[in-house]
């Protein structure tokens, strides 16, 4: 029989748009990006906003070498949220993108080229080598460039900040300058963290500490030639050390002066020692600190120690104040031959080792603050690539030159080193099963070694004598009773660097606040700041020193000269044959040393501020920088750089506020490798599911700590970006066609009124999450708001109302003028996040609207929710939804407009009616019982043919009910 069912699909007014429901990510965005090129968006934002507050968020300069990794995505995606957040708020907020060009992986780059041609490095002019280095640079500032661009990250792309521009070295060299003006600038010879490898020093920045399990450990013998404890003569100070190396540069020993020490008469058997001396056994009286002899005898039993151990004398530290040891090496005379003292240390301990600590200044920091107070100077054995020098005594010139001491065969059990002091009698024992954490170039990998060379350094503990109470009012800084008055001379007393960073530090804002006490850590423990390296890619220490007296020339003018040459001719510039240009007439010369270290990197990004922030280059951007947003890393790299450096000349920090991210590991947690091969590249990201996928993973995670990036992670994120797609499809086609509103909002009925009053909630959690910059936080209550306030609850009761009421249906009318007021909110708030769904969102409905990002934070009404009636009404809803899923499950029903529902009268809130209740909870009818359960039937009314309501309005199962029948005439 044919089914003679009239057809109302015509009928019912169902959502039309063109927007597609699969977003072809990859496909679309190239073309967002390109027009927004065409229509310079980001000149024309800057017009929009101009004459309003500022927001300046300075960039960080990432590396130029290399492809954009997951890292630099995350970190500029959060930056580009940040600006576009805060212009989404009305603010003028810039963005000037940066990168960091000089330094040593750009060197090792091209002098890798240069072995691939068989070219070394040293045969090439200084100039030529560093052209290619700055091309290399430039080669990757560009590939960079335009993968973040792909990102979606908008700024001033075409004119970027560089280190290595000309204007910009010769700003830094000018910051520089201004260290030296003030006397906070010195030379010294003190040891400082340097790699064989790289052959130039290295800051506390660029030093990662890796444990090692194979470490030699060896216990050496220091004969004792002159006490005043009659019972030391003749008897051995024993010296633990886990650096051999450093043996051939001993110059003294240390004790503490408070321990307890010991001395031991030992009947030794020593097979390594006996083979080589001839000796067999022999008895050795050996001084040690008491606490450690257990363990320093346990240590020998293996190697040396087999035997009756007795106690000839005990003493404390401070009795051996006088005593003379001689090197195990002293029959090989000149250096070896000079006596060496036992000297009071007050960082030697008993933590492990002898207690008794060999002292070498040139290869530690304590060693050489002990020596210098008592007159014994560094002698610079090792040279900068690691080897002894070839005039050296012992072991000078050896072996292959392309090994460093701190290696085998020189640092071994089984060495020269060990085997010399074997045969001298005085090793008594030598394993490589040492246990410790061991200092690396964060950059080669390779181990580092303290080594004594003349440095440049900006000393951090010095008062700053030269900050005038003048200054100081110019500057804004404060006293102890508050404003500076420049008049007044009792406030003249300015406080160290040290002192100013970590007033400085006190003052700023941390985002997450655990940053404050890291940075305040290491800013009260560092030391001076050492700023010079020994290489060629970099800004030089444009600076001469006096050779007579060794004093470093301060003339402004000839400072000036240094500054403008190189501004204009790059780095280059600074060349012996330009030094009487500089110098002046006045000056000859000959009598001055130009000094050719170069720039630590960490001086050049921590001037940035000086030559980006305040440069007229760049007038849109301010200073100080609202906001320093980078790697919790960088609180030992950019932060603390920057503020040293801006401290030290401005008197003050750069920035007001300073957010850190964690590192991105994988999926189960691991740190990312390439060896591992458990990288995630951005750019394959971009290419498989699109930016706007990227950018949502970044503003979910809790990026305040380490977080995780795979594959199901990003099916996940793929799972968030379609219910928000889902969310403005459904918007543009329920407001197909709209153009009025509801008119006066006592029209408006109290669901609309209660959504109006969710989006009041939301507007004001999302103003706080921006302005505690936590988008994790604004990124989730998008994504709840618009999947259960809006698609699970508002759009899935209102689809009847807006498929079937008529168009003078004041419902369906109030229904999409909310929607209108959603819409405008919804795709502005996620205007930061989904930047390119975004303007496709908006350009569906306004083709000829402009930008999105153009658009101000949306005007939302004030609608307070008061009670709690809304929250136990959806408690309810959900009940009766779980209640009716059995029944759908068995096919009883169909779907819930099919459900009769009873519920109980005493969880219904006050001021719904029956009727109200079946549209809200969209089931047939609803009735109220005094029990506690819901209680759900298959309703027994006919079904409209048109809304598929069952109703008691329907005559019979496909004609219309009351309403529908209005609808169709």
């Amino acid at each position: 029989m044919p089914d003679n069912k009239p057809d109302y699909k015509d009928t019912v007014f169902l959502p039309k748009t063109d927007f597609p429901m699969k977003a072809g990510l990859p496909q679309k965005e190239p073309g967002i990006l390109a027009r927004w090129q065409d229509e310079k968006l980001y000149e024309e934002l800057r017009e929009t906003r101009a004459g309003r507050e500022k927001f300046i968020l300075h960039d960080g300069p990432p590396y130029a070498n290399g492809d954009m990794h997951i890292g630099h995505a995350l970190n500029h995606v959060l930056k580009d949220t940040v600006v576009r957040s805060q212009s989404l708020l009305g603010k003028d907020a810039p963005y000037v993108p940066g990168w960091d060009c000089h330094g040593l992986p750009i060197e090792w780059k091209v002098e890798e080229l240069y072995r691939k041609k068989k070219r070394n490095k040293k045969d090439v002019p200084a100039k030529e080598f560093r052209r290619e280095c700055r091309e290399y640079a430039q080669k990757w500032v560009d590939v960079q460039r335009e993968q973040l661009k792909r990102l979606g990250i908008q700024g001033r792309w075409d004119k970027p900040y560089l280190t290595m521009r000309p204007e910009a070295e010769g700003a830094i060299v000018a910051e520089l300058h201004k260290f030296a003006e003030t006397g906070q600038l010195y030379r010294g010879a003190k040891p400082v963290m340097w790699s064989p490898v790289e052959e130039t020093a290295l800051a506390d920045a660029e030093v990662e500490y890796q444990d090692l399990t194979d470490s030699p450990q060896i216990d050496v013998a220091f004969e004792i030639v002159e006490s005043g404890i009659p019972e030391l003569v003749g008897a051995h100070a024993v010296i633990w050390t886990t650096t051999p190396w450093t043996i051939p540069v001993n110059q003294a020993l240390a004790y503490g002066p408070e321990i307890e020490y010991v001395l031991l008469k030992a009947s030794f058997f020593a097979p390594s020692i006996g083979a080589s001396s001839g000796r067999g056994s022999m008895d050795f009286q050996l001084l040690i600190a008491k606490s450690l002899q257990a363990a320093f005898l346990e240590r020998n039993a293996g190697s040396s120690v087999k035997a009756q151990v007795t106690e000839l004398w005990e003493g404390k530290g401070s009795d051996l104040a006088g005593t003379i040891v001689r090197h195990p090496m002293h029959h090989l005379g000149g250096f070896y031959a000079k006596p060496r003292p036992m000297l009071a240390g007050d960082f030697v301990t008993t933590d492990s080792g002898t207690g008794i600590v060999h002292m070498a200044p040139d290869h530690g920091e304590d060693d050489f603050d002990l020596c210098k107070a008592n007159g014994i100077d560094p002698v610079f054995a090792v040279m900068g690539d690691g080897r002894y020098r070839d005039d050296w005594l012992w072991l000078g010139g050896e072996d292959d030159r392309r090994r460093s001491v701190i290696n085998k065969p020189f640092n071994a059990p089984d060495g020269p080193i060990c085997s010399d002091l074997a045969e001298a009698g005085a090793l008594l024992s030598a394993s490589a099963d040492y246990a410790h954490s061991y200092p690396h170039s964060w950059r080669s990998k390779a181990k580092v070694v303290y080594r004594c060379t003349p440095q440049w350094f900006i000393a951090i503990d010095e008062t700053l004598e030269h900050i005038t109470p003048k200054t100081q009012a110019e500057k804004g800084w404060e006293g102890e009773g508050g404003a500076i008055d420049p008049a007044d001379e009792t406030l003249c007393a300015s406080p160290t660097l040290r002192e100013r960073a970590l007033s400085e530090i006190e003052r700023v804002r941390f985002v997450p606040e655990k940053g404050r006490n890291r940075l305040r850590s290491m800013v009260e423990g560092r030391p001076d700041w050492l700023i010079s390296r020994q290489r060629a890619w970099g800004v030089p220490l444009a600076l001469f020193v006096h050779r007579a007296t060794g004093e470093l020339l301060v003339d402004p003018q000839v400072n000036h000269r240094i500054q403008t040459a190189i501004a204009a001719d790059t780095v280059d510039a600074w060349e012996e044959s330009r030094a009487a240009e500089f110098l002046g007439p006045d000056r000859n010369p000959d009598d001055y040393e130009m000094v050719t270290d170069i720039l630590d990197v960490w001086f050049d990004s921590g001037s940035t501020h000086a030559f980006v922030l305040e440069s007229d280059e760049w007038p849109e951007l301010t200073s100080p920088a609202d906001l320093y947003l980078e790697g919790s890393d960088q609180h030992r790299g950019w932060f603390q750089s920057s503020l040293l450096e801006s401290c030290g000349t401005r008197g003050r920090a750069p920035y007001e506020a300073v957010l850190t991210h964690g590192f991105t590991m994988d999926s189960k947690g691991y740190k990312q490798s390439k060896s591992l091969g458990n990288t995630t590249d951005p750019n394959k990201v971009m290419e498989q599911y699109g930016a706007d996928i990227i950018r949502l993973w970044a503003l979910s995670v809790d990026y305040t700590e380490d977080h995780r990036i795979g594959d199901e992670i990003l099916k996940g994120v793929g799972d968030q970006y379609r219910r928000l797609r889902n969310t403005f499809r459904y918007l543009l086609g329920a407001l197909d066609g709209f153009i009025g509103d509801a008119g006066d909002t006592g029209e408006v009925p109290e669901l609309e009124i209660y959504v109006l009053g969710l989006l009041s909630e939301l507007d004001g959690k999302l103003k706080q999450a921006v302005h505690d910059f936590d988008f994790n936080t604004y990124t989730r209550l998008l994504v709840d708001f618009c999947n259960e306030d809006l698609s699970a609850f508002f759009f899935d009761i209102r689809k009847d109302t807006l498929y079937c009421d008529g168009p003078e249906s004041t419902t369906r009318n109030a229904y999409r003028t909310v929607l209108d007021i959603l819409f405008h909110a919804l795709v502005r708030y996620v205007s930061p996040v989904l930047v390119f769904t975004a303007e496709e969102v908006w350009s569906t409905r306004y083709p000829d609207g402009g930008s999105v990002h153009l658009l101000e934070w949306p005007p939302v009404p004030e609608v307070p929710i008061t009670g709690d009636r809304w929250a136990k009404l959806r408690n309810l809803r959900e009940r009766v939804t779980e209640a009716i899923e059995p029944l759908r499950r068995e096919k009883t029903i169909r779907s819930s407009n099919e459900a009769d529902v009873t519920v109980p009268a005493a969880d219904v809130p006050e001021g719904f009616s029956d009727e109200a209740l079946a549209e809200l909870f969209i089931c047939a009818s609803v009735t109220r019982s005094d029990g506690g359960e819901v209680m759900v039937t298959r309703s027994s009314e006919d079904k409209c043919g048109r809304c598929w309501r069952l109703l008691p309005s329907v005559a019979e199962d496909g004609a219309l009910c009351s309403r529908c029948e209005g609808v169709v005439g």
